[in-house]
């Protein structure tokens, strides 16, 4: 990831979440909303990314970027290479969620937060 931020490196990453339409989708989003919520990142808006908008783009280049997929589809790791990004990426298949199939409740949302945030702190997770 880019280590040219304008706070010297220290700065929380940014979270960019996957919203689509499936259960691993809704669940990439209230992900990155735990996180941001307990203090883990800032969430911003994949969607401008992929729509070039320059403001999110420019951010993105000097910034520590965790894009969060919902699936193995991968769409927002596909904007991110698509504009060479650099960033951490997380599947949240990857943690025995089953797109279409498993139910999202509340619990799952905190469990699957807190391992996330576990590898973001480990440093345990694949970088584009």
């Amino acid at each position: 990831m880019s280590e040219s931020c304008s706070c010297g490196g220290k700065c929380k990453p940014l979270l960019y979440a996957c919203s689509g339409a499936a259960n691993t989708g809704y669940l990439a989003d209230a992900v990155a909303r735990s996180l941001m919520k307990n203090g883990t990142g800032s969430m911003t808006c994949l969607a401008a990314v992929g729509a070039g908008l320059s403001g999110f783009v420019e951010t993105a280049k000097s910034a520590k970027n965790i894009v969060i997929d919902g699936c193995s589809t991968a769409c927002g790791k596909k904007i991110f290479e698509t504009h060479d990004l650099d960033f951490t990426h997380i599947v949240l298949t990857d943690f025995d969620v089953q797109k279409g199939k498993t139910e999202i409740t509340p619990a799952l949302v905190s469990k699957i937060s807190d391992e996330v945030e576990q590898k973001i702190q480990e440093g345990s997770l694949d970088v584009f």
